[in-house]
């Protein structure tokens, strides 16, 4: 029976043996029986049986790897967050001294990778990032500028600062290019947040790793 392309087949009259890898497939094959190559970017097609390969383990980055050394994305290694602030706020000792802005809820957090306490978003794999933010103030006469840090570093900034608006958010939006474990929180650079705050928001997701 003449074999499908794409399909890994076992030569019908020959031993069987499946096996987890094809190179301990190919190991076990008798002597003498038909295997048909393609070129060299095509795949290699035995006549007879189907074979299935199953075995394969996880990576710590979410990928995942047979033992013939083929990596392939897992499609549930998905990463998101979007939190925002429920409440008006009233900087504690360790906002006024860091500046960190903080938030209170969580919207949005699939892979559990932001930190509502610290208000830290930590990379689990290297990748391109897409992170946006609106942070509110409520007093007119005064100016915020918001900075989104990566490892300590302002990235991009914004300004909130038309003396007529009592309500006005500073916003931006940014993609960037991360490694594992990096870290981006939001940082007050200028002005205060003082009975401010409340819909403020901050989010992030993965769009693809690297």
């Amino acid at each position: 029976m003449p074999g499908r392309r794409g399909a890994l087949r076992e030569p019908a009259g020959c031993g069987s043996g499946l096996g987890a890898a094809l190179a301990l497939l190919l190991l076990l094959l008798p002597a003498g029986c038909p295997v048909r190559a393609q070129n060299d970017t095509e795949p290699i097609v035995l006549e007879g049986k189907c074979l299935v390969v199953c075995d394969s383990s996880p990576s710590a980055d979410g990928a995942v790897t047979s033992s013939l050394g083929i990596s392939v994305r897992s499609g549930s290694a998905k990463v998101a967050f979007s939190a925002t602030r429920s409440t008006n706020h009233e900087p504690s000792e360790m906002s006024n001294r860091t500046m960190t802005i903080y938030f209170d809820q969580v919207l949005v957090n699939i892979g559990n990778h932001f930190d509502l306490a610290s208000s830290i978003f930590v990379a689990p794999r290297k990748g391109i990032y897409s992170f946006s933010f609106h942070v509110v103030k409520v007093y007119n006469r005064q100016t915020i500028q918001v900075s989104l840090m990566q490892n300590g570093y302002p990235v991009i900034s914004a300004f909130a600062g038309d003396q007529d608006v009592t309500r006005e958010a500073a916003s931006n939006g940014v993609l960037l290019l991360m490694e594992r474990e990096d870290k981006v929180h939001l940082k007050l650079e200028r002005g205060n947040l003082m009975g401010g705050w409340k819909y403020s928001t901050f989010s992030g997701f993965l769009v693809f790793p690297l």
